[in-house]
């Protein structure tokens, strides 16, 4: 007789990916949605305008400021920062009903970001660092994506120093040289983590059940 597959209830998880502009944590994020079942982007609030083709509640949730301020005094969000004059967030409350729901979010931020994460929510954060090759390589890519001036791809290089100096403050820190293989890497600690005894919450009645 065929027994039924055994299902415990477990608590989801926030994965950060973080990485240097054009190490690929865009990319790998977008991979990892489309493969990977039960994980969903984080949505963040954000008091800068709506742009053509973006939907709110799927992209951004669009607030004005003084709702914004609101939300910081009240402590309702786990992270946020301002860049370029517009300010960003990530909703407590959205991200802790999915992790109720046992569903895991997934965060592209920078380590600002995911040092704040850390702060407010340490037991259900997972970061993982992306690094480049080499700094030459990281250059070539983001001159193959021709979107950006020498001024710019130059400040996104001097950036990029400044953030690969935080690996060490990452869970994990995975080499992008070939994109498939950092893929599988990244997808692995997905599933060990979800894994972890901690975020099993029905491990103790299962137990309890088995003596």
């Amino acid at each position: 007789m065929t027994q039924a597959p055994i299902s415990l209830n477990r608590r989801g998880l926030m994965f950060v990916l973080s990485s240097p502009s054009g190490a690929g944590k865009t990319t790998m994020s977008r991979k990892l949605l489309s493969q990977q079942d039960n994980i969903s982007m984080s949505v963040s609030v954000t008091t800068r305008a709506m742009r053509p083709g973006e939907v709110d509640g799927k992209d951004y949730f669009f607030i004005d400021k003084a709702k914004y301020d609101t939300m910081v005094e009240r402590n309702e969000l786990l992270e946020h920062a301002e860049v370029f004059g517009n300010h960003y967030g990530t909703p407590k409350a959205y991200a802790e009903a999915h992790l109720r729901n046992g569903e895991d979010v997934l965060f592209d931020i920078d380590w600002q970001g995911t040092k704040q994460l850390r702060a407010t929510a340490p037991n259900d954060l997972v970061s993982v660092f992306i690094l480049p090759p080499s700094l030459p390589e990281l250059e070539r890519r983001l001159r193959a994506r021709a979107q950006d001036s020498e001024e710019v791809v130059q400040k996104r290089m001097e950036k990029a120093i400044s953030e690969i100096s935080h690996w060490t403050e990452y869970d994990y820190v995975i080499v992008n040289q070939d994109l498939d293989a950092a893929l599988v890497k990244i997808t692995s600690i997905l599933h060990a983590e979800r894994l972890k005894r901690e975020r099993q919450e029905g491990l103790g009645a299962f137990i309890e059940a088995l003596k």
